[in-house]
């Protein structure tokens, strides 16, 4: 009968799943490697979290009511000073390296979601809904990942909150399968005859590759966006074959300020008669009160230098670039902290969007690395690179190293 589960001709017959590639050995290998992928994803995406110093300030928190999710925050550290370009290059492109290893572990075991009867016992029903949870946060934490990489916000609501909790209910179902599958994946590999399963088609096609070959081909997509992404967290030449990131290609422009930026002063709606010598100021509270220093006043405190990145949570980042400004710690000094620099709360020119304010803790505050700066390369700051002057801070979000800074209020936050 046509309705017949049974019959060949529906999904819901192992005979309607003919490929020879299809069978313990082939999903276990891939299960595996995206047991050792995905956990480390996960971790690096904890502390792509954690180096937003969350629990500082409302500001920084684009996750609320994450209550016990937020069990592991700590305070971010400035060393070593390429920390986040680490990670987050490591988070992203393990990310998009692991997309093929994905597609052909769900496509290897497409029959198991068409079995009848959808649940045989309480123990069966329970597998198969954390299964349906797996696939469908798998899913839905790599499209959202990729789209943030190529900044092509289509999904609703905000990034920040929707990869963060999907991220948790993805977790815990992998985590629960894992436990279940661990064992019996290793016991696949070991074994030289492969055993029978539901994977196994009883009447399978004419293979036209073996599985070695199958996975010969995962791996060698995997390369491939390996290699058309990393060159975007590696910089130099590299990045020109960064063909799928959005910062690929070569630097934009040439001369101290030629390296890449994430907002331009035009999308940030910086009017130039804001940033003008005569009339931008820069506004500094603290537990002394009030002061307005212009540009020309910061520029005959004492200034030093660092070389520090800008790295993005797309994944992208700059080589160390030669930072010129004043110290935050001596700011602070200005206004009543001589000896015991607290957290800081920037607010920047920019009027609309995201992290247009952001905190910075005490011990970044400290680092005598951490700038408010007015020059970059020996040159003064462009438009686009936050001029009249930004913050750098060693090992945080880029989008913490606030551009066009208006205010500094310094004070336990």
């Amino acid at each position: 009968m046509r309705d017949d589960p049974r019959d060949p001709r529906l999904p819901t017959s192992p005979g309607f799943w003919r490929s020879p590639l299809r069978g313990p050995w082939f999903t276990s290998v891939l299960g595996l490697v995206l047991l050792a992928g995905i956990t480390v994803l996960f971790v690096t995406g904890l502390l792509s979290y954690a180096a937003y110093n969350p629990n500082l300030s409302p500001v920084n928190d684009k996750t609320p009511d994450k209550g016990i999710l937020g069990f592991y925050l700590f305070a971010w550290p400035t060393d070593p000073h390429w920390l986040y370009r680490l990670n987050q290059g490591l988070h992203v492109t393990l990310g998009i390296t692991l997309i093929p290893v994905l597609l052909a572990k769900l496509w290897s075991v497409v029959p198991r979601l068409f079995t009848l009867p959808p649940a045989r016992s309480l123990a069966h029903a329970l597998e198969r809904v954390s299964l349906l949870l797996l696939v469908g946060g798998g899913l839905f934490e790599f499209v959202t990942g990729v789209l943030n990489v190529q900044l092509d916000y289509v999904f609703p609501g905000s990034f920040y909150p929707l990869h963060f909790y999907g991220a948790w209910v993805f977790f815990a179902a992998f985590v629960a399968h894992a436990l279940l599958k661990t064992p019996t994946a290793l016991r696949n590999l070991r074994r030289l005859r492969e055993e029978k399963d539901d994977l196994v088609s009883p009447r399978p096609a004419e293979p036209t590759v073996s599985r070695r070959g199958a996975l010969w081909f995962v791996g060698g997509g995997s390369l491939l966006l390996f290699a058309t992404t990393v060159g975007q967290n590696l910089g130099g030449p590299l990045r020109r074959t960064a063909l799928l990131a959005p910062h690929g290609g070569g630097e934009p422009g040439s001369g101290p300020n030629g390296f890449q930026i994430n907002k331009t002063a035009a999308y940030a709606g910086i009017d130039t008669a804001e940033t003008a010598e005569d009339t931008w100021r820069l506004v500094v509270t603290g537990r002394t009160g009030t002061i307005r220093l212009s540009r020309a006043r910061l520029a005959e405190l004492p200034l030093y230098s660092s070389a520090l990145p800008i790295a993005c949570v797309e994944g992208w980042s700059t080589p160390d670039q030669w930072w010129r400004g004043v110290r935050l710690r001596d700011l602070a000094a200005l206004v009543g902290y001589e000896d015991d620099p607290p957290d800081v709360f920037v607010e920047s020119l920019q009027r609309h969007g995201a992290f247009r304010k952001a905190a910075l803790r005490a011990n970044q505050v400290a680092d005598p690395r951490s700038l408010l700066a007015l020059y970059v390369n020996g040159e003064e700051l462009s438009p686009d690179h936050g001029h009249p002057a930004r913050i750098i801070v060693p090992a945080a979000p880029g989008v913490l190293n606030t551009k066009w800074v208006a205010r500094m209020t310094f004070g336990d936050l």
